[in-house]
């Protein structure tokens, strides 16, 4: 098997591969993923899967790229610069995560982040039918963290979500699916927002706050941010709380930029 290449555990300047689909409207996907690492300090490389036609309404049109053309993006970058993390957000369809965890097992990536995106905010499916078991059986066993939403987690599950002891059972189940570790993210219960994460062995609650509006592109950003802590070079649960800061601080700077649901703030990590 191959190596990526300049795998040292404390980087100087960590290197981070997004793998999703792009946002036309800069909100979510590898465009977030990109304003994320920058801002956290890590070189950012990318490898799109689909393009999204979409604004802060909503998806209005959607084009997988080729799984030869994902899987040569990933070689071209592993072989030469490498990277000490990798995550993947929008992949599709089975063919798509097929194709990454084929060279992701080859060059034994370090530090996946798996963030099973499914459905856009706006409610437009990007996973299509058939893909779920590619997702669960190739890729879940290769993750460092997986980090559902309760949707996503349910329709993984085949089972609603509804309360925080449905989370510990679902972070529990997801845990047996293969990842080192589930991070289950609550903000779609009411009250306050808790993700829970797992390792098989402890729970742990991360809390944020919540606010009287719906941000765009906070899955990405947050998979995005655990990615880049773990690239440089911190243990899982420092990564996610640093993570969960993050992702806090630029919900509450969210800026009004259309007519729909706000983007999170990227650069509200500048400031901190």
């Amino acid at each position: 098997m191959e190596q990526v290449q300049n795998q040292e555990s404390n980087p100087r300047y960590p290197k981070v591969m997004t793998i999703a689909g792009s946002d036309s409207g800069g909100g979510a996907g590898i465009q977030a993923d990109l304003k994320t690492f920058t801002v956290l300090g890590a070189f950012g490389t990318s490898v799109l899967t689909a393009i999204t036609a979409q604004n802060t309404l909503g998806v209005e049109a959607v084009q997988l790229l080729p799984p030869d053309m994902v899987r040569a993006q990933m070689k071209a970058v592993l072989s030469d610069i490498g990277t000490h993390a990798a995550k993947t957000g929008m992949l599709g369809d089975e063919a798509i995560i097929r194709a990454v965890a084929e060279v992701i097992a080859v060059y034994q990536v370090p530090n996946l982040v798996v963030d099973p995106v499914m459905v856009a905010k706006s409610g437009h499916h990007l996973l299509l039918p058939g893909a779920r078991d590619a997702l669960i059986n190739r890729l879940f066993p290769l993750a460092k963290v997986i980090t559902p939403n309760l949707h996503e987690a349910g329709a993984v599950l085949n089972r609603e979500i509804k309360s925080l002891p449905e989370m510990r059972l679902a972070a529990k189940l997801l845990h047996q699916l293969g990842p080192e570790w589930v991070v289950v993210k609550g903000g779609h219960l009411s009250g306050e927002a808790i993700d829970l994460a797992f390792n098989g062995e402890e729970y742990f609650e991360l809390k944020g706050m919540r606010f009287p509006y719906t941000p765009h592109g906070t899955g990405c950003t947050f998979s995005a941010a655990i990615a880049a802590y773990l690239a440089k070079g911190l243990e899982v649960l420092p990564a996610l709380q640093k993570a969960k800061a993050f992702i806090n601080r630029a919900i509450a700077e969210a800026p009004v930029v259309g007519k729909g649901y706000r983007p999170t703030n990227h650069l509200a990590g500048l400031y901190t």
